[in-house]
């Protein structure tokens, strides 16, 4: 139940998840100390992040030989599923009001907020990028791995036009339903981000490349950033 104590046992289940993976990364290490790239995808309410990164880890496995993984909803399932909690809950962080999630874990230790929940993914996210071989898409993950040296950082944006385009035909609503779940999305996940971890998503200096999904295809982007880390 998502009132239980949560216990920092995810890291080796999620590590026997991957165990496969590991083993044979290890027969492609050359050295002992070689480190396997990770990269973090962010990108903006309405940008083509997922199809992206599916189609970069494609590309990287073809070019490299090697097992790739993507990590989005993925990581959400992983923890949710070893802490019998709701994926759901796990999908919609920041979505909840912080200032109530304060003052209930005041009144009950039982009571987990937002934060709580986040540090499970941000422990999970850290020892994915330390493997490498990962994608890692949103969460704060370009900045929880900004000081990783074999880590490489992209990020998706675009004209209001485009992504309202985009939802409007993804979740089939209505112009002016897109233009208010973009900016109601967007706002809180920079907010909570901002709060927790300390800096924003925006800020241009996170990142090796940004990328303008208006004027490049997803397709085009995971060339890019296949070339660029590969």
């Amino acid at each position: 139940m998502a009132g239980r104590v949560l216990i920092p046992s995810i890291e080796k289940r999620l590590e026997a998840i991957l165990e496969g993976r590991r083993r044979t990364l290890r027969e492609y290490d050359a050295k002992q100390d070689f480190m396997h790239p990770a990269i973090t995808l962010t990108r903006e309410f309405g940008c083509e992040g997922y199809p992206v990164a599916e189609k970069v880890q494609a590309l990287l496995e073809a070019k490299t030989g090697m097992p790739w993984a993507v990590m989005d909803k993925a990581l959400l399932e992983a923890v949710a599923r070893n802490h019998d909690l709701n994926e759901e809950l796990l999908s919609n962080i920041s979505s909840k009001n912080r200032f109530l999630d304060d003052m209930f874990s005041t009144f009950s230790p039982r009571w987990k907020s937002d934060k709580d929940y986040y540090r499970l993914l941000c422990r999970q996210i850290t020892l994915l990028a330390q493997k490498g071989n990962v994608i890692l898409v949103g969460r704060g993950a370009a900045i929880l791995t900004q000081n990783m040296e074999n880590c490489y950082h992209f990020r998706i944006v675009a004209p209001m036009a485009f992504k309202v385009k985009s939802i409007t035909r993804r979740c089939d609503v209505s112009t002016e339903e897109a233009y208010e779940m973009i900016e109601t999305k967007q706002r809180r996940r920079d907010a909570f981000i901002r709060d927790f971890l300390g800096r924003d998503l925006g800020d241009p200096t996170l990142y090796h490349l940004i990328f303008n999904n208006a004027r490049n295809s997803a397709d085009r982007i995971a060339e890019i950033i296949a070339g660029y880390v590969g």
